[in-house]
């Protein structure tokens, strides 16, 4: 007897819970994804025997005209959204490619670049941005480096995003869109900021 009624008693607050959280103005934690987020490798880099962590002169180049994938003009009639949230890979001994790239561009939209997580711990940076509320509904570039940037992708929910990127390739841009459940599509992009970029 003493069982069954524990187990009334266990059925009756699970009723008022479920009752509870489904009435009008009882706040629910719901996650939100972003609307958009754009994954972008960081500029070109002097060779391999100058060990330099910065970007070469044409690095420097895309860099200071990475504001143009988000400025509408004669060429560019349909701009991709500025962006609320800037992401780089955090400098390293061996790189500070990221950050540079992204940094005229933060500068001129007067944004922050978050740089604190490591180009290896990309799935927390992915987990950051799908998780946090306060990234709901937002536009989010990210600068890492080309060997995660796969990985990266992925976690973030895309589907059909290629497994590797050329070494050589530094003029994409890997655009994932969510819609209200959090499906993600996926595009690659031209682009187009400087003489030799793919065009489509």
């Amino acid at each position: 007897m003493r069982n069954r009624l524990a187990r009334i008693g266990n059925a009756l607050v699970v009723l008022a819970a479920t009752l509870l959280v489904s009435l009008p103005g009882v706040a629910r934690e719901e996650k939100s994804p972003p609307r958009l987020v754009m994954l972008i490798r960081h500029a070109e880099k002097p060779p391999d025997e100058k060990m330099s962590v910065d970007l070469s002169a044409a690095g420097e180049k895309r860099a200071g005209a990475l504001p143009g994938l988000f400025t509408k003009s004669a060429s560019r009639t349909d701009p991709l959204p500025k962006p609320d949230f800037i992401f780089a890979a955090k400098d390293s001994k061996h790189s500070h490619r990221s950050t540079q790239t992204v940094a005229p561009l933060a500068k001129k939209l007067g944004l922050k670049v978050s740089s604190d997580v490591a180009n290896d711990d990309f799935a927390t940076l992915a987990a950051e941005i799908l998780g946090n509320p306060k990234y709901a509904g937002k536009t989010i570039l990210i600068c890492w480096h080309h060997g995660n940037l796969p990985g990266l992708a992925g976690k973030l929910g895309a589907t059909g995003a290629p497994d590797h990127m050329k070494g050589s390739v530094f003029d994409r841009v890997w655009r994932i869109t969510y819609d209200s459940t959090g499906m993600a599509t996926f595009a690659d992009l031209p682009q187009r900021l400087l003489p030799g970029d793919s065009k489509k």
